[in-house]
């Protein structure tokens, strides 16, 4: 990449930061197809994190509990219940389909068992030429039109070039057992199995058990694992950083942080808000009812920013596609600011704030551009520190 394209990412970047650092409003909600399209929610202040705090002592004893037992109630559980334990068997027990010599890393494909009787598909890319490691990893999620094979291109290959053992994948909701996707059924099947687990809490579990393998390895520093995904593997992203505490610095590349904004996170394979779950402690015992307890007041009380700030002190990079005041879509707009300086707040707190960053982009819903590869190339390089 030219100097002048990332003098121009980087005077963009400056540019965003700056003018926005006092957006505090939720997004409007321009999903048509929204459960709660709650007509006023952009003139109401997304709630506070910090206030009431004197420290980081209140945070990790009071509010950070308080956040994390609500967003378990949400999603069932953080990790498959004692006696679900039998469907998950050695993760190093891998399937070697393929071993390719690139000019810069070997390219294996192989299929990892995420489950005894479930093998998702992966590549697995190893550095050549640049010593002997341990090296970073970083886990690459795809979104829901290319197969898992599409972030060797996107980020892979950068990744492999530069010292990092890389591993691509996709969710299970692309692929699950007996074929199923999410038009398919899959979250049925994970229900039928699991009972309450919600396909985006799998997907934290499905990233940890990722992680488990390239620990395993002895090319990698368990140490030092990062994970990026792009549109649904930028939703899965979100979640990871807040509840998977492996990885050490997570990008979420256009995943719409607002719950409910332009885009579905209502999903059945998302969030599901409206499926009944009798352990839900509320009358109408739904995601929705948890997210939103006070129907009579505009927006929601609880939102994605209070997941990016249970990722701290981790780092984590949200890059948005569009820099307009609401583009009405899948891409993170100038109101996504609004919840990342409220997470800031807490990094902040913590004396930590450069570890949060939002890298505002024009590009576009787009896993590359000339604004956003400066940006994460530079995020993993600097917390992750390869050699």
């Amino acid at each position: 990449m030219g100097k002048q394209a990332v003098a121009l990412a980087l005077a963009l970047m400056l540019w965003a930061a700056e003018d926005n650092s006092g957006r505090l409003h939720q997004h409007r909600v321009t999903s048509t197809r929204s459960p709660a399209p709650e007509p006023g929610a952009e003139a109401q202040i997304i709630p506070s994190l910090v206030e009431g705090l004197h420290g980081p002592r209140d945070w990790y004893q009071k509010r950070r509990p308080e956040l994390m037992a609500l967003w378990t109630r949400i999603l069932g559980k953080l990790g498959p219940a004692e006696a679900d334990r039998r469907w998950f068997g050695d993760i190093r027990q891998a399937r070697i389909l393929e071993t390719r010599e690139l000019a810069h890393y070997t390219r294996v494909r192989l299929d990892l068992p995420i489950e005894k009787d479930f093998y998702q598909h992966h590549l697995l890319l190893l550095p050549k030429g640049q010593g002997r490691g341990p090296f970073p990893a970083v886990i690459c999620w795809s979104s829901t039109t290319p197969d898992y094979q599409a972030p060797e291109q996107w980020w892979g290959a950068w990744l492999a070039e530069h010292g990092y053992v890389v591993l691509t994948s996709w969710s299970f909701i692309r692929y699950y057992r007996d074929g199923t996707t999410y038009h398919t059924g899959a979250q049925e099947k994970l229900y039928q199995r699991f009972g309450h687990w919600l396909p985006m809490g799998k997907m934290v579990h499905d990233a940890q058990r990722e992680a488990e393998y390239l620990r395993s390895r002895r090319e990698v520093d368990p140490k030092r694992l990062g994970f990026i995904g792009f549109s649904l593997g930028a939703k899965a992203a979100v979640y990871v950083a807040a509840f998977a505490p492996e990885f050490q610095a997570v990008v979420a590349l256009d995943p719409h942080i607002a719950v409910n904004g332009g885009t579905n996170w209502y999903a059945p394979w998302y969030l599901d808000w409206l499926h009944v779950f009798p352990d839900i402690p509320t009358p109408e015992h739904t995601v929705l009812s948890l997210l939103n307890p006070n129907k009579q007041r505009p927006g929601f009380e609880h939102d994605h920013h209070e997941l990016m700030a249970l990722a701290a002190p981790r780092a984590f990079l949200l890059i948005g596609g569009s820099q307009s005041e609401d583009r009405g879509g899948d891409s993170d707009d100038l109101e996504s600011w609004g919840y990342v300086n409220r997470a800031r707040e807490v990094y902040r707190l913590l004396g930590v704030p450069e570890k949060l960053e939002y890298v505002s982009t024009n590009q576009g819903h787009h896993p590359n551009g000339p604004q956003s590869d400066p940006a994460w190339q530079a995020f993993f390089g600097r917390w992750l520190r390869p050699n």
